[in-house]
């Protein structure tokens, strides 16, 4: 389990490939949700699976697979996971609504007002709801299990 082959680290080599295989699955699920193939899905944040999720419980799976459960790493693995779900569904999916909120604010000013206050909208797709960080989840220990 210690060498990889793409990067020389068995798991930092999962890691990547969870985080490829998840931002793969945005473009192809573009297919079935817009009805075409949106490879700019590829570097978006937001959707499903989460990457950011998919990328830190494959990581955490995979240092409990080499290390074990009762290690101090997979302790600090596990915390670290969790904060970044946590941030996903809480932080970054409310700044997420609160950029739509402001987009449209700023929509009905130009309308309203006939100029052009600020140039492009701001991101909204950002965080995730809980099912798109299960889906990461599930995608994390499937690619740790499998590699492994």
């Amino acid at each position: 389990m210690e060498n990889g082959i793409i990067f020389g680290n068995k798991i930092f080599d999962i890691v990547f490939v969870a985080l490829f295989s998840a931002q793969l699955l945005k473009v192809l699920l573009s297919l079935f949700t817009e009805k075409k193939i949106n490879f700019r899905r590829f570097l978006d944040t937001g959707s499903m699976p989460s990457s950011h999720t998919s990328s830190v419980v494959s990581l955490t799976t995979a240092i409990g697979i080499k290390e074990g459960i009762q290690s101090s790493i997979f302790a600090l693995s596990v915390v670290f996971a969790v904060v970044v779900m946590y941030d996903a569904t809480g932080v970054r999916r409310a700044a997420g609504k609160q950029a739509t909120v402001l987009n449209k604010l700023v929509e009905n000013i130009k309308k309203k007002e006939g100029y052009l206050m600020i140039e492009g909208n701001l991101k909204e797709l950002l965080g995730h709801t809980p099912l798109e960080v299960l889906g990461g989840a599930i995608l994390g220990i499937a690619v740790a299990f499998l590699m492994t």
